[in-house]
């Protein structure tokens, strides 16, 4: 039965700096190669949660993504995390699904962040994008679509559930950690799957603190890894026999509500 190996790298960010992120973050890769299979980096990694769009946003083919391409196929493992994209006269916080051969998938943040003035410099996404690699359906979102239960919520056709793996990239601070850490496991209960977490460290641009507690949550809720406050890289395996076992024996799933997700 097919099991897939993780790396979470939390890290803090220098502001609006892509260059200094992207030489620290490479650094960090290259320890990984021959060790995992996929490399999660936080939201907004080479700039932080700036809104500075007119300056920072970069094309598809700009430096950060074409940084991307360059890593994942000297490395050979799949690179995810969030770039701020300018496409078509729109800004997107874009989560990009970077495989080794160059080929990329991409998911356009949801909910944005009225709170921070996020809705008026990005345009929000209208379709889920979900993965696939080793056996395994991935659910890829950004930071505050974990406060929407709904555009998570798994769908089961004729008894087989659409994801494994639901996967948060973030920049969330410290002040609502408990929000963070509690939704976190909520959302791997209500859909049976594992769910994983990354978040940064470290003061942003606004002096707002984030603390990581970045995670690794069994389909049961348990958590099998945390870390508060510390920069890390931290690699977990998870098991699809295991996740499919848990849900033989508590066919949960197919008791849901019938839904549609409209754009």
């Amino acid at each position: 039965m097919a099991s897939l190996s993780l790396s979470l790298v939390q890290t803090a960010l220098v502001w609006e700096d892509k260059a200094a992120n992207l030489r620290h973050l490479e650094t960090e890769l290259a320890l990984l190669k021959g060790k995992t299979q996929v490399v999660i980096l936080p939201e907004l990694f080479s700039t932080g949660f700036s809104m500075q769009t007119e300056a920072l946003a970069e094309p598809m083919d700009g430096p950060t993504v074409q940084w991307m391409r360059v890593m994942a196929q000297q490395l050979q493992l799949i690179i995810t995390g969030s770039v701020m994209i300018k496409e078509e006269g729109h800004c997107y916080n874009r989560l990009l699904w970077v495989l080794p051969s160059g080929e990329l998938g991409y998911y356009d943040k949801r909910h944005l962040f009225a709170f921070a003035g996020e809705d008026r410099h990005y345009r929000r996404g209208t379709k889920r994008l979900i993965s696939s690699v080793n056996g395994f359906k991935i659910n890829l979102q950004i930071c505050y679509d974990l406060r929407f239960p709904v555009w998570s919520r798994q769908h089961a056709t004729n008894g087989v559930p659409e994801y494994d793996l639901l996967i948060y990239v973030a920049n969330w601070p410290e002040r609502r950690r408990l929000a963070w850490m509690s939704l976190l496991q909520a959302r791997a209960i209500e859909n049976q799957c594992y769910v994983i977490g990354v978040n940064r460290i470290g003061e942003d641009g606004h002096q707002i603190y984030h603390s990581g507690d970045s995670m690794v949550i069994d389909p049961l809720g348990e958590i099998l890894f945390t870390k508060k406050d510390e920069p890390c890289v931290h690699t977990v395996t998870i098991s699809k026999e295991q996740l499919q076992s848990y849900r033989q024996q508590f066919p949960f799933l197919r008791d849901g509500d019938a839904f549609e997700l409209l754009p």
